[in-house]
């Protein structure tokens, strides 16, 4: 049986954006994945896109799942946004503390992921299946790998069903923190986020950004190629191919891909691994 996969999107800012974006999303159909989920910008700040795009896949008959963050956020803003979701025939989210825009107090009846979990299982029951983010690298923000993986067992004894990752490049990190976070009887799914390498240096901005390591191997070579965008996207297919093929030997239970709301990446991935 074929590992089952998932698709993450950004709510477009432009027009021509959205239609950049639908036309990779026809593409990236073909793979048959399980669902597809939309980021949510600081403090809510995209959720009108966010909603958008939920809708545009569901009406192309996809299961769509909406990110959902918390900080700054009200109880009663939260309840009418989960009540829009379900009314949207939204079945399953992300949810997630998320970071405050700059400039911003910290605000909000929420101040951890795990309470978001919580409040949602309180309102709705099961009405949603409720995913949540995991740091096999440790989130850049704890302050020790073990209060890194309390805070993950927190979510889902708050009612979490799964989890997705942060990306990575070393499969070792995934293997050692589902070992970790088993030991405290936490047996959600924990499926493995992949990001495909197409740019140096926008990947290298990222990875400073939230904290992702780029094994120093990975980053010299990248940093050989200079320019050579072509030469970048194999060295990416080869090593990310190779990431997916271990952790797919290794049990990961599917595979989430970010896109970036482009297809040929992921596309040429999915067909290393026989998936098209």
């Amino acid at each position: 049986m074929m590992l089952p996969i998932s698709l993450e999107f950004f709510p477009p800012k432009t027009a021509e954006g959205s239609e950049k974006l639908r036309a990779a999303r026809q593409q990236l159909y073909a793979l048959q994945p399980e669902f597809c989920s939309v980021t949510y910008g600081a403090g809510g700040s995209t959720h009108a896109g966010t909603f958008a795009t939920v809708a545009e896949i569901l009406g192309e008959g996809r299961e769509a799942a909406s990110h959902f963050s918390c900080i700054g956020a009200t109880r009663s803003r939260v309840r009418d946004q989960l009540a829009q979701l379900k009314a949207m025939g939204v079945k399953r989210l992300v949810a997630l503390r998320g970071d405050l825009p700059s400039g911003y107090g910290s605000g909000g009846e929420f101040q951890y992921a795990s309470e978001l979990v919580e409040f949602i299982r309180a309102e709705t029951g099961q009405a949603f299946r409720i995913e949540v983010a995991c740091y096999p690298e440790v989130h850049p923000q704890a302050k020790t790998p073990q209060s890194d993986v309390e805070a993950f067992v927190r979510k889902v004894r708050a009612g979490a069903d799964s989890a997705i990752t942060q990306y990575f490049y070393n499969a070792d990190s995934y293997f050692r923190f589902v070992d970790e976070v088993r030991k405290h009887g936490v047996d959600v799914p924990i499926v493995p986020g992949i990001m495909p390498i197409t740019n140096s240096s926008q990947l290298l901005r990222f990875s400073d950004a939230s904290g992702a390591e780029i094994p120093r191997w990975i980053r010299l070579r990248l940093q050989s190629f200079g320019d050579d965008t072509q030469s970048i996207k194999a060295f990416g297919q080869e090593v990310v191919g190779d990431l997916c093929q271990r952790l797919e030997r290794g049990g990961a239970p599917g595979l989430h891909f970010y896109t970036m709301n482009q297809s040929a990446a992921t596309l040429a991935l999915c067909e290393a691994l026989g998936r098209c």
